[in-house]
């Protein structure tokens, strides 16, 4: 089995290129590098710097791969087309600079649907004109960095979005052909979505190419569904815990990429919340000694 270890700038908190609250991008490098892992994603667009050089030079200093880059963007909002396919052209450049492959598609939170994460039963849908154009703006995107960049594009269904639970991923992957979008698994948003995984990975092989890892605490999940407490108050309860401290059985995620000759990237993604007191640093080393441990 070839696989090697990444982690993302998400891990540390950044989630938006502007915040404030972000730590430097060197910083991200350097502790990525101190918690023993192989490559870091590039995080939103306009976080790590654009030029070649500068990143390029700082990647080797602190011998690191760049993998991919997450295009998060609100493809359910049809006004915000432009700018999505701007930010997505600039993501597909700057991987290309690198050698890096995989550019990962994700809906980002919309406020219709964060407080449904969950509960695929009660959130609220799209008319199908609606679907139509989301499908669309994905399918567009996607075209474009597969054919003009020679990407690995990819679908990341995600908490709180309006591509989060498994009818929506089924739907979207038998609309858009599988030679323009693959699949990035997630483990924590498909069983906060409430499917499994190990199963998904298995049933659609062929099409994932790309793994990201995080955990889910069974506990906080049961109360968040129970008390319909919708997405970001679930990340500030700590929904999304260390990698083996929660529900996702990641020896099973581990088996079944060896039988399947998996040879790619599993990539940290611990969706740190900067507003609590925690230590990205130690939560990077703990995660890396965990997939050790079970033996990634």
């Amino acid at each position: 089995m070839s696989i090697k270890i990444g982690n993302a700038p998400c891990s540390w908190g950044v989630e938006w290129a502007d915040d404030p609250r972000n730590p430097s991008w060197e910083t991200v490098l350097m502790e990525c590098q101190q918690a023993g892992y192989d490559g870091i994603e590039l995080g939103p667009i306009g976080f790590m710097p654009e030029d070649p050089n500068q990143l390029g030079d700082a990647l080797e200093k602190h011998s690191l791969e760049l993998i991919g880059g997450v295009v998060f963007q609100p493809f359910h909002d049809a006004s915000a087309q432009a700018d999505v396919m701007s930010k997505a052209r600039r993501t597909a450049e700057a991987l290309v600079a690198h050698g890096a492959q995989q550019m990962v598609l994700i809906d980002s939170i919309s406020e219709q649907r964060a407080p449904f994460a969950g509960r695929p039963n009660e959130a609220v849908t799209m008319t199908k004109a609606d679907w139509n154009s989301f499908v669309n703006r994905i399918r567009d995107v996607a075209t474009m960095g597969t054919n003009e960049y020679g990407l690995t594009v990819s679908m990341h269904s995600h908490a709180g979005g309006y591509m989060d639970f498994k009818t929506e991923l089924d739907a979207l992957l038998n609309e858009i052909d599988e030679r323009f979008l693959k699949i990035c698994v997630d483990t924590g948003h498909q069983t906060y979505a409430g499917f499994d995984p190990v199963a998904f990975i298995n049933q659609n092989f062929e099409r994932v190419s790309y793994v990201h890892v995080k955990d889910i605490d069974p506990a906080v999940q049961a109360a968040v569904i129970e008390r319909r407490t919708g997405f970001y108050d679930a990340c500030g309860q700590g929904i999304f815990c260390n990698l083996g401290k929660g529900s996702v059985d990641f020896m099973a995620v581990r088996q079944l990429l060896l039988e399947r000759n998996y040879e790619g990237w599993v990539t940290v993604e611990q969706d740190c919340d900067p507003t609590l007191d925690v230590s990205p640093l130690q939560d990077a080393v703990s995660n890396r000694q965990f997939l050790a441990a079970v033996g990634f």
